[in-house]
This record gives structure tokens, C-alpha cells and sequence, in this order.
């Protein structure tokens, strides 16, 4: 009786992973039917349930094989196909059709390249960082980069500036760089996790009223800072205490 429960109860945490993954499909079918910009928004939603389906594997200690491989799955929907699609359709307009399939295709590659990596590596003790650029992240910039363009300017914004951030995106999701996790959703993990917690809060409701004028700074700023911290010390993460196994590298 016990085991048919938690079978039962198994399905809950992959329930978000559907819905991340119908997120996904849902914005593709928007941007092919013109709507780049709900397609975003559509897709800032499925990065909340790809954070929830792993916060509730370990609320429940549901963690299983199963449920990673399935995240994975989605994730390479939502955060790899879709970015590559949007790039299609709206930022390589005038270049050979040859050369803007490869460019497009460049979130998908080396995103999957992260996915089946992270898969690998599962079994590895947690760490206070991230190895590469998540594929979450690197979506939600490259989309933050239309929001914010079309927010201030009224455009997609320079199709020559998206190109190169996809570029440089999609080679930092399989680089050695290093970047910091976010805080841990609670006030009992010590002062620091407090202070970026309190940060990471602030930040979020300045989404809220702001929205893609603040998301694309934002990232631009963690990804510079990141990359800047790398070069200047590499082993920094390396001092941080380990954190404890509840904190599961969900946003892969």
C-alpha cells in the first residue's frame, strides 16, 4: 500500500513538467502564428514550473531517474527549441537561408549538448555553482533581449546584436565558466542565503511592475559579473561550503 501511494504520489512533481513542457509547445505555436512577444511572456511562466516540478520532487522525496530524464526532455521544448525557433523567426531575415538554419540552430545544439551532460553528472555531489550557463537561463536572456527592445524601443531590437548574444549564449552553456546558484527559498540557510534571498525578492516584484526593461539588465549584469568573477579567480566556489543535498541542480 505504501509503494502504490508514493507511485501515486510520483506523479505530482512530473504534473509541472507537463505543463512546462505544453509552455514550450504552447509558445512555439505562437510564434509561428506571428506572436513573439506572448511567446515570451508564455515562456517566463514555464521557467516557474521547471523551478516547481524540482521543488516538489525534493518537498516530497520524489527524486528519481525518471523525473530527470523527463525534466530534461522538457527543457530541451522550452528552453532549447524555442529560443532556436524565435531566432528563425524574427533575427536572421536577409541572410542566406543556409547560414541563418545554422546560427538558429545554435540554442538547440549546445543546449541539448548541456541537458545530456548535467544528465551525466547527476551523480556528482551538489556544488555551489553552476558549470556553464544553464539552459533556463540563457532562454530567458535571449527572450529578455526581444522584451526589452520592444518594450523601449517598440522593435525586436538590432538582429546583428541578437545574433551575437546567441553566439555567445549558446558557447557559454558547454564553457568551464562558473556561475553562482541562486539562494535557497528559505530564511533558515544562514545570513548570506538571507541577503541574496532578500535580493533575489526585490528583484523579482521590480519584474513584476517593470518587466522587460528590468529582466535583460538584470541578466546581462549576472552573466558579466559571472564571467568577470571566472576570469579573476577559479577557484572561488571552491572556499564556499558545500550546501546541503537538499538543494538540487533544477535549473539545468
Amino acid at each position: 500500500m505504501k509503494k502504490t501511494r508514493r507511485l501515486h504520489r510520483s506523479f505530482i512533481p512530473n504534473v509541472a513538467t507537463v505543463f512546462n513542457m505544453f509552455l514550450g509547445f504552447l509558445a512555439i505555436t505562437l510564434i509561428l502564428n506571428g506572436e513573439p512577444i506572448k511567446a515570451g511572456w508564455v515562456m517566463m511562466v514555464g521557467v516557474l514550473f521547471d523551478v516547481i516540478d524540482g521543488k516538489l520532487a525534493r518537498l516530497l522525496g520524489l527524486t528519481s531517474r525518471f523525473g530527470t530524464e523527463f525534466d530534461s526532455l522538457a527543457d530541451t521544448i522550452s528552453f532549447c527549441a524555442v529560443p532556436s525557433i524565435l531566432i528563425y523567426s524574427i533575427y536572421v531575415e536577409g541572410l542566406p537561408n543556409l547560414l541563418g538554419a545554422v546560427i538558429s540552430f545554435m540554442p538547440l545544439l549546445f543546449g541539448t549538448i548541456r541537458l545530456a551532460k548535467f544528465n551525466i553528472d547527476t551523480g556528482d555531489s551538489p556544488k555551489p555553482y553552476f558549470m556553464g550557463l544553464t539552459t533556463p537561463l540563457a532562454a530567458i536572456t535571449i527572450i529578455s533581449f526581444m522584451l526589452y527592445n520592444y518594450q523601449m524601443y517598440g522593435d525586436m531590437g538590432d538582429p546583428r546584436l541578437a545574433l551575437v548574444l546567441v553566439a555567445i549564449l549558446s558557447f557559454l552553456m558547454v564553457s568551464p565558466v562558473r556561475f553562482s546558484k541562486f539562494p535557497l527559498l528559505s530564511f533558515k540557510k544562514g545570513r548570506s542565503n538571507n541577503m541574496q534571498l532578500a535580493g533575489l525578492i526585490i528583484i523579482l516584484l521590480s519584474i513584476i511592475f517593470f518587466r522587460g526593461l528590468v529582466l535583460f539588465p538584470l541578466m546581462a549584469v549576472y552573466i558579466f559579473w559571472s564571467i568577470t568573477q571566472w576570469m579573476l579567480d577559479h577557484d572561488r566556489f571552491e572556499e564556499t561550503a558545500e550546501p546541503k543535498p537538499d538543494q538540487k541542480d533544477y535549473n539545468e
